[in-house]
Formats: C-alpha cells, sequence, structure tokens
C-alpha cells in the first residue's frame, strides 16, 4: 500500500482518484499562470484556505484534485468542488507531523511545513472515505 502523506476532512465520496503532481497555489497569479500553461490536468491543486475562490477558474477548466491546508468542506471552495466533482481534501494535516491547523492560532510555520512537504511531489487523492481524505505518495 501507498504511503499516507497527509489527511483531512474528504469533501466528498467519490470513486475518483487523480494523480498528479501537486503544485502550490499561493496567489491568483499563479492560478492563472498555471492555467495558461495548459498543464493545469497534470497537477493536484494545494491552496492555503477553503476560502481562496480563486480557484474557481482552475474547477471549471478541468483542475483534477484540491487540497486545502485549512477550511471545511461547508465552505465555498468545498461547494464548487462538489459541483464540479473534483476530489477535495480539506484541513489536510502531514500524517509524520504533530502540527494541525488551529482556527485563530496556527502560524504560518504549519503552512510551510505542508507546502514544502508536498509541493512538487507526485501524488494521488483518495476520496472513496466518508469523512477522511488520504494524500498519497505516487513516487
Amino acid at each position: 500500500m501507498a504511503e499516507v502523506l497527509a489527511e483531512g476532512y474528504n469533501v466528498f465520496d467519490t470513486g475518483k482518484s487523480p494523480t498528479g503532481t501537486v503544485k502550490y497555489l499561493s496567489a491568483p497569479a499563479d492560478v492563472i499562470e498555471l492555467i495558461q500553461s495548459g498543464r493545469l490536468g497534470e497537477h493536484i491543486l494545494l491552496v492555503q484556505g477553503g476560502t481562496t475562490t480563486f480557484l474557481a477558474p482552475a474547477l471549471s477548466m478541468g483542475a483534477i484534485g484540491v487540497i486545502t491546508m485549512s477550511g471545511a468542506p461547508e465552505s465555498h471552495l468545498g461547494i464548487l468542488s462538489r459541483e464540479f466533482q473534483t476530489p477535495c481534501i480539506m484541513t489536510a494535516h502531514l500524517t509524520g507531523s504533530d502540527s494541525r491547523y488551529v482556527v485563530g492560532a496556527t502560524g504560518p510555520g504549519h503552512f510551510d511545513e505542508i507546502a514544502k512537504a508536498l509541493d512538487g511531489r507526485k501524488v494521488r487523492l483518495d476520496c472513496s472515505d466518508h469523512e477522511v481524505g488520504r494524500v498519497l505518495a505516487d513516487d
């Protein structure tokens, strides 16, 4: 079985299990650049929060998967991911770390640790469990 790199809230149950290279997107310009590159379908998108509505263009243009480091399935991004049937794992944490997102108490180090560990890594999303989504190593 593949190594579980991270876990979080599964936004919706799906048999889709996309594989791609994680691409950390920290600003709307990053999203536009990725779309314009023509390589959107090669990447699992990693963003800091669940309210990052700047991902809407990527979802509408065929994003294959999303990982957030904060946010809840009831957030705007969670709703959009269900609408576009894009597998999405929210408030992901690294399985090899004790750092967890806590509303109002989480510093930038938490987000930096996740981005550093996942950005550029080839992964597969497993969103088949009703509650827990998993980011699996695929290299």
